[in-house]
């Protein structure tokens, strides 16, 4: 079994893959890759499924230490990846040798960067899941962050090293974190909750991403939205994605780590597959939301995901 030696840890490095789904209902927080979307890509471009266990990394880069052969592809936000400082492609399957050292420079766009290993990273699972939970101090790498020393166990390619080497993705596929600023999302449940001027406000003012934002939620601030009454409701169930709105009138988008129940009101849910392009801005990033159906909404995910099984299915032919 090859391995990783870290050598710098970044700005915060973890192992993560799609999360605890079966979980939730005994209140155990989802966590996994902050942008699925990207996450599933890197793991299909180095012949891994979608699920196996990769690195994420937040806005500044590891130094890692590869000691043998393999293939890796990076994907999310560009962190201007190197190795043994020359630069190098993202989304796209690249050969590394024993010896080589990947780095990563400036931040240029996004937020979250995936690191995605042929054979995927060997770590133990608990509860079904080798994601990283950081709060709970399991998952991942001892339940944290990486640190400098850490060696990450890399597993046996389930494909020839040479049939992986070099997939890439048309350039049309790459998303664009730098155009997109505007978020879909779908009203309810508690949208009876609030005035129809604060939901006029919801859809016609742009928010920005707090400082006082991570892998738990981000916090908006903007307009304040105003609530019939008040903001507390009997706590419910909560899932990533879904839109808070607090007594302030701030809303809170709930991420990754979220719990998975509440007592504040919900004035929307984030769509599917806006949630990637949500997660991918950064404190000071400004953004607006935009309504859509239901119906809207499932016709966008069963077109991504039609569009993943060919990738899936080219990829492992």
């Amino acid at each position: 079994m090859a391995f990783v030696t870290c050598l710098k840890a970044g700005l915060l490095t973890t192992v993560q893959d799609l999360g605890r789904q079966q979980y939730q209902y005994y209140g155990i927080s989802v966590s996994g890759a902050m942008d699925r979307l990207s996450f599933r890509i890197a793991n299909l471009l180095v012949g891994n499924p979608e699920n196996f266990a990769a690195i994420e990394v937040a806005m500044m880069g590891p130094l890692l230490q590869f000691h043998q052969e393999g293939v890796i592809a990076i994907t999310g936000a560009d962190i201007t990846p190197k190795i043994n400082a020359i630069n190098i492609p993202m989304w796209k399957a690249i050969s590394i040798h024993d010896g080589d050292r990947l780095s990563f420079g400036r931040l240029e766009n996004g937020c979250y960067a995936y690191i995605a290993f042929a054979g995927g990273v060997q770590v133990p699972e608990v509860m079904g899941s080798k994601s990283t939970f950081i709060r709970g101090h399991y998952g991942g790498q001892f339940g944290r962050a990486l640190r400098k020393g850490d060696h990450i166990q890399i597993g046996d390619p389930l494909l020839h090293l040479n049939k992986v080497s070099g997939r890439s993705i048309p350039g049309k596929s790459i998303p664009s974190y730098q155009e997109s600023k505007e978020i879909r999302f779908v009203w309810g449940p508690h949208d009876h909750y609030f005035t129809d001027e604060a939901k006029e406000t919801f859809c016609s003012v742009s928010y920005k991403i707090s400082n006082q934002s991570d892998r738990m939620g981000y916090r908006l601030s903007g307009k304040a939205l105003s609530h019939k009454n008040n903001a507390q409701i009997l706590s419910d169930y909560i899932a990533p994605g879904a839109i808070q709105v607090p007594g302030n009138g701030q809303p809170i988008v709930l991420m990754a780590d979220c719990q998975m129940s509440g007592g504040y009101t919900k004035i929307g849910m984030v769509i599917g597959v806006d949630i990637p392009v949500f997660a991918q801005k950064k404190p000071g990033d400004r953004l607006r939301f935009i309504p859509v159906s239901i119906e809207a909404a499932q016709k966008e995910w069963i077109s991504q995901e039609k569009w993943l099984s060919i990738l899936a299915y080219n990829n492992h032919i």
